[in-house]
C-alpha cells in the first residue's frame, strides 16, 4: 500500500511515542499538517513564533529524554527555529526539527525564500539533510532520529514541497532501534582503581551533575558510606530535597560558599555525571585529586585535571563501586561542611525575610523566589529564565525533591522559559508548571503566552519586574561602570496584557500583596500571570565576592548618583 512521505513521517513519529509537534503552518508543510490531522495520534500545537516551537520541543526533550519535534516552513520559518534549537543542542536533548524547502526545480535561481538550510543548521544540529527524492525518505528519517538519540542533540530534515507530498511504497524498517541510549557499564579495572584511590583518601567530596539523575539513591548510599558531602550543579539541584543532610548545595554563582569551599578542601573529589564548565570553582591539580565518571568519554578531564577518568554511566559505576570501597568513620569534614552550610542558609534566610522597616516596603526578589518554591505544588515543574532571576531562583528556591527545575542551563539564553514551559505543560496538562522570568525575558517572546491561552496550557507565570536588564546592570556595576541607559526600559502592564490575552492577570507591589497574588495565581484554573514589582537595588549573594569587586560596585553607585544629579 502506497503512502506519502508526510504520512510515513507522521506514522514513524507516532510509533516511537511523539505526542505533540510544535510549529507554524505554511505552504511547504501543508501535506505534513494534513497527515497529522488525518492520523489523529499526534497533536499539532500551533505557536506564535517558530523559536517558541523549538523551545517547546527542547523543554520536552530536556525533561523526558525522549524525542520532541518542531517545524518551520520554507526560508524564514525554518530560520526562526535555529535560536531555539540551541537550547536542545547545548543541553544535549534529542529534538527533530523539520523545515519545508522550495521545489527542486526552483533551486539555484534565487527563488522566493530560497536558502541553504543544511549550511544554516550545521552548527546547531548533529545531523542535517535535505531529502531530494521520495525513495530516500524512509532511510533518512531513520538516520535523523537515530542521530538525535545517539548524539543527544538536534537532527534537522529539510523536505522540499515537491517531495513531502509525493507517494512512496516502502514502509519504515528497524523502527524498534529508535530509542534513547542505554546505560553504559564501565570497565571493572577502572572501578578497582577508583576504589583504591577512595580508600586511600582521608576526605572525599562528591560533585553530582545531571548524569546522576536516576542514580541518586546510589550517590547518597556512597556519600553516607564515605562520610562525604554532596555538592550539585544547578541542573542537578532538584534531585533531592533541599534539606537532605548530605545535599550541601550548589557551587559557584548559582550555589554557595560551603559547596565551593568543600570541593577545594577535600583530598579527593568524585565528579559524577557532570561537565561543569566553570573551572575556577573546581579543584586545582596540586591540591586535590579528582576521579571523573561520565558516559561521555570526551568530557573527561576537559574542565579540571583528572587523575582517573572513567567512561560509563553513573548508576552502574556506583553499583560496582559501592561493595568495593571501605566505609569511613571519620566525619569531621562532613560536620564542618554541614556547619558552613547552616551558616550560609541562615544568611540566605535573612535576605528572604520581610522586616517591618520603611526601606522594606519594596518586594525583595529573594522572597519571591522562596515563596514560589514553598507555594508551588510539591511536584511542580519550575522553569527559570536566564538573567538575575536565575540567581534569585537558583539560590533561594528550596526544592521538595519531587519538583523539577529547568532552565537554559548551558545555552544561558534570555527569553527561553515561556516556550520551554509550553512544551512541558503540553506533556501533562494536569501537572503544575511555573515560569519564573524577568521582565526582559518575558518581553522577548511574550507572544508565546497566547500559545498558552490558545491551547489551554495552564502555565503560572511570575514576572520579576525590575524595569531593567538586571544581570547586565550588575555586570556593569561589577566593572565599576555606571549603568548604561540601554539597560533600563519601560514595560507594558503585564497583568493587563494577560487579561487581554484571555487569561488571569495579577499585580503585586508590596510584600502584603505578594502572598495573596501567588495564592490567586496558583489557584487560577487556566493560564495566569503575576506581575511582581521587585526592588531593583537588591544584590544576589555570591560566594567569595572579592574586596575589589565590592569597591567597584560602590564606585558604580556613586557614578550613577552623580549622573542622576547632573541630569545625565
Amino acid at each position: 500500500m502506497s503512502t506519502t512521505v508526510a504520512e510515513l513521517l507522521v506514522d514513524t513519529l507516532a510509533q516511537i511515542g511523539v505526542r505533540q509537534i510544535f510549529g507554524v503552518v505554511g505552504d511547504a508543510l501543508n501535506p505534513f499538517t494534513e497527515a497529522i490531522r488525518r492520523d489523529k495520534r499526534i497533536e499539532w500545537v500551533g505557536v506564535r513564533h517558530e523559536e517558541g516551537a523549538a523551545l517547546a520541543a527542547a523543554g520536552q526533550a530536556k525533561l523526558t529524554g525522549q524525542l520532541a519535534v518542531c517545524c518551520g516552513t520554507t526560508g524564514p520559518g525554518a530560520n526562526h527555529l535555529v535560536a531555539g534549537l540551541y537550547e536542545a543542542r547545548k543541553d544535549h536533548a534529542p529534538v527533530l526539527a523539520i523545515s519545508g524547502g522550495v521545489p527542486a526545480s526552483r533551486r539555484g535561481i534565487d527563488y522566493l525564500q530560497e536558502n541553504t538550510p543544511d549550511m544554516l543548521f550545521r552548527d546547531v544540529a548533529v545531523y542535517t539533510q535535505t531529502i531530494v527524492s521520495p525513495e530516500q525518505a524512509g532511510n533518512v528519517f531513520h538516520q535523523a532520529i537515530a542521530q538525535a538519540y545517539g548524539q543527544r542533540g538536534v537532527a534537522h530534515l529539510n523536505i522540499p514541497a515537491d517531495v513531502i507530498g509525493a507517494r512512496i511504497g516502502a514502509a519504515m524498517s528497524s523502527i524498534n532501534t529508535l530509542r534513547p541510549n542505554r546505560e553504559l557499564t564501565p570497565p571493572a579495572e577502572d572501578i578497582d582503581a577508583a576504589a583504591a584511590m577512595i580508600d586511600a583518601a582521608k576526605t572525599v567530596a562528591i560533585f553530582a551533575g545531571n548524569g546522576c539523575r536516576g542514580a541518586i539513591a546510589e550517590v547518597i548510599a556512597l556519600a553516607e558510606k564515605l562520610q562525604a558531602p554532596v555538592m550539585h550543579t544547578f541542573r542537578a539541584k532538584d534531585m533531592l530535597p533541599y534539606d537532605h543532610p548530605q545535599w550541601i548545595g550548589g557551587v559557584g554563582l548559582i550555589g554557595g560558599a560551603p559547596g565551593t569551599d568543600a570541593l577545594q578542601a577535600a583530598e579527593l573529589v568524585l565528579m559524577l555525571g557532570t561537565d561543569y564548565p566553570y573551572s575556577e570553582f573546581l579543584p586545582s591539580e596540586n591540591r586535590t585529586k579528582v576521579i571523573q565518571i561520565d558516559e561521555r568519554g570526551f568530557v573527561l578531564g576537559r574542565r579540571t585535571p583528572v587523575q582517573l577518568g572513567i567512561t560509563g554511566s553513573v548508576r552502574p559505576a556506583l553499583l560496582q563501586l559501592l561493595p568495593k570501597v571501605g566505609g569511613k568513620t571519620e566525619s569531621a569534614f562532613l560536620q564542618k561542611v554541614s556547619a558552613d552550610r547552616e551558616r550560609w542558609n541562615a544568611m540566605l534566610d535573612k535576605h528572604a525575610v520581610v522586616e517591618r522597616r520603611q526601606n522594606q516596603k519594596k518586594i525583595k526578589p529573594q522572597r519571591v523566589a522562596r515563596r514560589i518554591g514553598e507555594m508551588a505544588a510539591d511536584d511542580a515543574v519550575i522553569v527559570i529564565d536566564t538573567g538575575v532571576v536565575t540567581l534569585w531562583c537558583g539560590n533561594w528556591i528550596r526544592q521538595t525533591g519531587q519538583q523539577r527545575l529547568l532552565a537554559s542551563f548551558n545555552n544561558a539564553a534570555v527569553g527561553t522559559s515561556l516556550g520551554q514551559a509550553n512544551g512541558i505543560q503540553a506533556l501533562d496538562r494536569k501537572r503544575q508548571v511555573v515560569v519564573a522570568v524577568g521582565d526582559g525575558g518575558f518581553n522577548m517572546l511574550m507572544g508565546e503566552f497566547m500559545t498558552s491561552v490558545e491551547h489551554k496550557l495552564a502555565l503560572k507565570v511570575v514576572v520579576f519586574n525590575n524595569r531593567e536588564w538586571g544581570l547586565v546592570h550588575l555586570e556593569m556595576e561589577e566593572a565599576g561602570l555606571p549603568a548604561f541607559e540601554g539597560s533600563e526600559f519601560p514595560n507594558p502592564d503585564f497583568a493587563a496584557l494577560a487579561i487581554a490575552c484571555g487569561a488571569q492577570g495579577y499585580t503585586a507591589r508590596t510584600h502584603e500583596e505578594l502572598d495573596a497574588g501567588l495564592s490567586q495565581l496558583f489557584a487560577a484554573p487556566g493560564p495566569a500571570l503575576l506581575n511582581v514589582f521587585i526592588d531593583p537595588s537588591e544584590l544576589p549573594s555570591m560566594p567569595h565576592v572579592k574586596l575589589d569587586q565590592i569597591w567597584r560596585f560602590g564606585l558604580a553607585k556613586v557614578r550613577e548618583s552623580m549622573i542622576a544629579m547632573s541630569g545625565g
